[in-house]
Parts: C-alpha cells; sequence; structure tokens
C-alpha cells in the first residue's frame, strides 16, 4: 500500500491521486479483516500486555490512513475517523482500539511524507500545492506544541516535525523568490477558528501522561 501511495511522488502521480486512494481503500478492508482475526487471539482486557506485537504496524497504518485521507481532502484524519478505517475501536473501553499516542506517531510521520510532497510538487510544476501543505503543517505543528508529551519515543518523533516544518518552509521561500506563487491559496486543512489540539486530536487532552 506504501508502494502505491507514494507513486504519487512520480512524474503524473497528482493526475493518478483519485485512483491510486480508491486502490488503498480497497486494501484497507484487508486490514479490517486481519485486524477482526486478531481481536479474536488475546482477552480484550489484556490489550496492553501484548500492545507492543503490534504497535508499530498500527502506527504505520495510521500514517497510511492519514494520508491517504490528507491527498483526498487535504485535512487531518481524527483518531476517530482513522480507527473506522482500521476496523477498530477509538475509545479503550470498547476493547482493541486505537492507542492515541500510535495516532499521533502516524500522524507525524505524515508530516514526513508531506515534506517530501512538497519538494516534489514543485519538481511536478504544482507550485501551490507546498504553500497548503505548509499551511498544514504549520496548524499541525500548533497543535503539537500544546500536548504536554511524556512518552519519550514520541516526544522524539515531534523533535523531528521542526525540521519538517523547516523543509517545507525552505520550498515556500524559494517560490517566493521565485515569483511561483501569485497563484497560491491557503488555510486548508483545519478548522479556522482553532482550538488547536482539541479540534486536531478529538478526545485528546493537552497533557499526555497515560492511555486514553
Amino acid at each position: 500500500m506504501l508502494t502505491l501511495l507514494q507513486g504519487v511522488h512520480q512524474g503524473n502521480g497528482f493526475q493518478d491521486i483519485p485512483k491510486k486512494c480508491q486502490k488503498a481503500r480497497e486494501h484497507f478492508g484487508t486490514v479490517r479483516t486481519q485486524m477482526e482475526s486478531l481481536k479474536t487471539k488475546f482477552p480484550a482486557d489484556q490489550y496492553y500486555r501484548f500492545h507492543e506485537h503490534w504497535r508499530f504496524v498500527l502506527q504505520r497504518l495510521v500514517f497510511l490512513a492519514a494520508f491517504v485521507v490528507y491527498l483526498e481532502t487535504e485535512t487531518l484524519v481524527t483518531r476517530e475517523a482513522a480507527a473506522e478505517i482500521l476496523g477498530i475501536e477509538a475509545d479503550r473501553e470498547r476493547g482493541f482500539h486505537l492507542d492515541i499516542e500510535d495516532y499521533l506517531s502516524g500522524v507525524l510521520t505524515l508530516a514526513s511524507e508531506l515534506a517530501r510532497l512538497a519538494v516534489n510538487s514543485v519538481t511536478a510544476g504544482d507550485y501551490s500545492r507546498p504553500l497548503r501543505i505548509s499551511t498544514f503543517i504549520n496548524e499541525l505543528d500548533s497543535g503539537f506544541r500544546l500536548l504536554n508529551l511524556k512518552n519519550d519515543s514520541l516526544r522524539k518523533r515531534y523533535d523531528g516535525l521542526k525540521y519538517d516544518v523547516k523543509k517545507i518552509e525552505e520550498v515556500v521561500y524559494d517560490l517566493s523568490i521565485r515569483g511561483l506563487n501569485k497563484e497560491a491559496t491557503g488555510g486548508a486543512g483545519f478548522p479556522t477558528q482553532h482550538a488547536y489540539s482539541w479540534i486536531f486530536f478529538p478526545s485528546l487532552s493537552p497533557d499526555l501522561t497515560g492511555k486514553s
């Protein structure tokens, strides 16, 4: 699925975005089937006992779901929507669920992918896309700044976001000095009246001191 979606970085990949997203969503049908099977392999109340077995896979799947949603709508997938795409719960009390930190890790991976997309957009002659990506990533960064991240691994992943922001800003600056951003539009991806983290990440507390 990753290979399919990364095709947007190549040649006429932007023209094939709807088709690639449709195919990716078909693959998520297989993911949901596998998740249903996984749920039967252990007691529901022992989720975190076995969490390390699927943690990385879930984070990767969240990234893929987030990438598909962004390519389709240029918006951020919510935790609830990501869980639905994967065929699992968002609420811990309902059994096999999407852990908050796994969701956030997937979103941070999306940021790195979009930084790459911004560069390749210029190569493809799409000069407005990097500005929209810049708006999106800056809003994402603002949301993460309001979260008190307690997980060391997640905090290190978040530290990498500033490099993604800088990389995209350099692309936008280069477009600006070349006069190629005049037709650009912005403001995509987030509500205009920000509540930052509690809008970006529904049901999230700004203080991530434990599991939700």
